[in-house]
């Protein structure tokens, strides 16, 4: 039977239950005043009738605060709050985007839950940034191998643009210019870590090395000019010299990154095919996220799907912003 088949991503009232699992492990918590007494199940609550709905809608998963009076459900002070998509079709599109190595386009998430471009793709984003993690603390430590590296793919100025920008004589987009670049960190065995950066320079590079690894860790790049500087900070700084062809010598390689890259290159191209330097962020989250709870550390998808879930609270994100324009 497939996962889909389950009833919270059908019915609104097992959605709702289902959330509410996930989020407060069956004690309801207000998110006005943070109280998680007295909360009590407002039942056959319907919403304003509307030309569309002349009896109203009925509000599934309403709440009320006995120390605050406040009404609630528990989708306020989260992702999907003032949302009108119904709960059932959120549980969907983080299913399909957790279970999906590549992610799923927007255009495809418009056809499967049957809703309009725009809003599959504020739901994509939405829960991008329910994927992003916060301040973390140094990865590696004494005994680990931590790899670094950075690629570069796409063009920030289409090739259209760029051509008629040169007709007018302005210059600066060429080549690796006009790259977007990505700086990634990951423990073997562990956690990766991706950073979207104007430009590789020994100065940036350096800054992210050594505020996401732990000085005790071995960190193993190539043979690039933008590590040995901050690699002398390290326990030992040891590289692979692709240009010789040297790819692996011992347990000195990065081809766990190689790895991670093929799948990021592949998704960003195949499915997703363009992206604005100003959402890369969410995307290198998306995709982090999946590598982090990966099945080859046991992580089913409807785990990794749950996981994604309990990262909605404390974030909002609305289409004015999300879209680069002013809230």
């Amino acid at each position: 039977m497939s996962i889909l088949s389950k009833t919270y991503f059908h019915n609104e009232a097992d959605a709702f239950a289902h959330l509410e699992a996930i989020i407060w492990g069956g004690k309801p918590v207000c998110p006005k005043c943070g109280h998680d007494e007295r909360i009590y199940e407002l039942k056959g609550v319907r919403s304003k009738p509307s030309k569309k709905n002349p009896e109203g809608v009925e509000r599934h998963g309403l709440k009320k605060c006995g120390a605050c009076r406040k009404q609630f459900t528990v989708r306020v002070g989260t992702v999907f709050e003032s949302s009108h998509v119904p709960l059932t079709k959120w549980l969907q599109a983080a299913y399909l985007m957790m279970s999906s190595k590549k992610g799923i386009s927007s255009k495809q998430l418009e056809r499967t839950l049957e809703v309009t471009y725009k809003t599959a793709w504020f739901m994509a984003h939405r829960l991008r940034e329910a994927m992003a993690s916060g301040d973390m603390p140094p990865m590696g430590g004494e005994g680990a191998i931590v790899e670094a590296d950075e690629t570069y793919f796409g063009n920030k100025v289409s090739l259209k643009k760029k051509r008629a920008m040169q007709r007018r004589g302005i210059k600066g987009f060429g080549g690796v210019a006009n790259k977007h670049v990505v700086v990634s960190l990951v423990e073997r065995g562990g956690s990766i870590r991706s950073f979207n950066v104007d430009r590789a320079t020994i100065t940036s590079v350096g800054k992210i090395v050594r505020e996401n690894v732990d000085r005790k860790s071995r960190l193993i790049t190539d043979e690039s000019r933008l590590y040995p500087r901050v690699g002398k900070e390290f326990k030992s700084h040891e590289t692979v010299i692709h240009s010789r062809g040297e790819y692996v010598r011992g347990d000195v390689y990065t081809n766990t990154l190689e790895g991670y890259y093929s799948v990021f290159k592949r998704g960003m191209k195949g499915v997703y095919q363009h992206c604005n330097e100003k959402h890369l962020h969410r995307y290198l989250a998306e995709f982090d996220f999946r590598y982090n709870n990966r099945a080859k550390l046991g992580v089913t998808d409807m785990e990794r799907t749950e996981a994604a879930l309990q990262g909605i609270v404390g974030k909002r994100l609305t289409y004015r912003w999300s879209n680069g324009k002013s809230a």
